[in-house]
């Protein structure tokens, strides 16, 4: 299928958005959240595929081990806000699921999300990642993905993330608004990215304490396992390959997972300009990243 030409940034309601993610509007803030569902929320690049896949094989993988080889990780976690002509909304996919419970993706701010996800007190996971590493995948990301706006060059991506003219957004507005959310709603679990890849199985156990779930010893280490990295990234159902809107000829959707490649693609000037930035922008939270492990 032809995809039209790459999407326009514009401003919506204060956010960068483009109309992928606006055009269902009315339908995604009046959407039917279900007590048991499970919103799985993050900036983009922050580890949202990652850790979709270790819910989905928390709760499915002794149920119905068929989807695991059969049903892309894209339809087995909807995308609670995309809309591209020709392909079924997210609401719509959502809408149709029977299966217990629905596992939700969505990259939407705070302040955007469905206000019946607050009202049936929905679980709400939102994974964050240092910004450093953010911007470079999600760079690699914007020139693989057809629905995004053209990336341009390096330095002047660079420059839009620190002026928060990016899909989604501002980065720094992103995490702090749901870290400052989390204080007030106890049924958010604030996961970092950094603490999953340094200790996974640490992190399973918060997110299965979190989620009242009690996994057997044999189905946690197989969630480990499966959701290596390299696992990942050659499992068809997981790796985005069966995503038509991403051009594997240009970047591979799951490219490197680690801490700390930033280092690869900042320059000196760079490094000191973004830290200048993020210092002003993150003076006043208590929300802590580490650029390295």
């Amino acid at each position: 299928m032809e995809l039209p030409p790459r999407p326009t940034l514009f401003d919506f309601h204060g956010v960068a958005m483009t109309k992928y993610f606006t055009d269902n509007w009315v339908n995604i803030q009046s959407f039917k959240a279900r007590p048991d569902d499970i919103v799985l929320v993050s900036y983009p690049k922050a580890g949202n595929t990652w850790v979709s896949y270790i819910l989905d094989l928390l709760y499915f993988s002794r149920t119905s081990p068929d989807r695991q080889n059969s049903v892309p990780l894209h339809e087995r976690v909807p995308f609670l806000e995309i809309s591209i002509p020709g392909f079924p909304s997210g609401v719509d996919e959502l809408n149709s699921i029977n299966s217990f419970p629905r596992i939700i993706k969505t990259h939407l701010p705070v302040q955007f999300l469905p206000q019946s996800f607050w009202e049936q007190n929905s679980k709400i996971i939102y994974v964050a990642r240092n910004a450093k590493d953010t911007v470079v995948s999600y760079f690699h990301f914007d020139r693989m993905n057809k629905a995004q706006p053209e990336p341009g060059d390096w330095s002047s991506y660079l420059q839009r993330f620190m002026e928060g003219k990016m899909v989604f957004g501002s980065w720094h507005d992103h995490v702090q608004g749901w870290w400052e959310k989390r204080k007030s709603s106890s049924n958010i679990l604030y996961l970092l990215y950094e603490d999953l890849i340094e200790d996974t199985e640490r992190e399973l156990s918060r997110l299965c304490s979190f989620l009242e779930l009690a996994p057997s010893t044999d189905l946690k280490k197989e969630v480990e396992e499966k959701s290596l990295f390299s696992n990942m990234k050659h499992n068809k159902m997981a790796n985005g390959s069966a995503d038509e809107v991403l051009d594997f000829k240009i970047s591979p959707f799951m490219r490197k997972g680690k801490v700390g490649d930033w280092k690869n693609h900042f320059t000196v000037n760079q490094d000191e300009q973004f830290n200048e930035d993020y210092v002003k922008k993150m003076r006043s939270t208590d929300l802590h990243f580490r650029t390295v492990l």
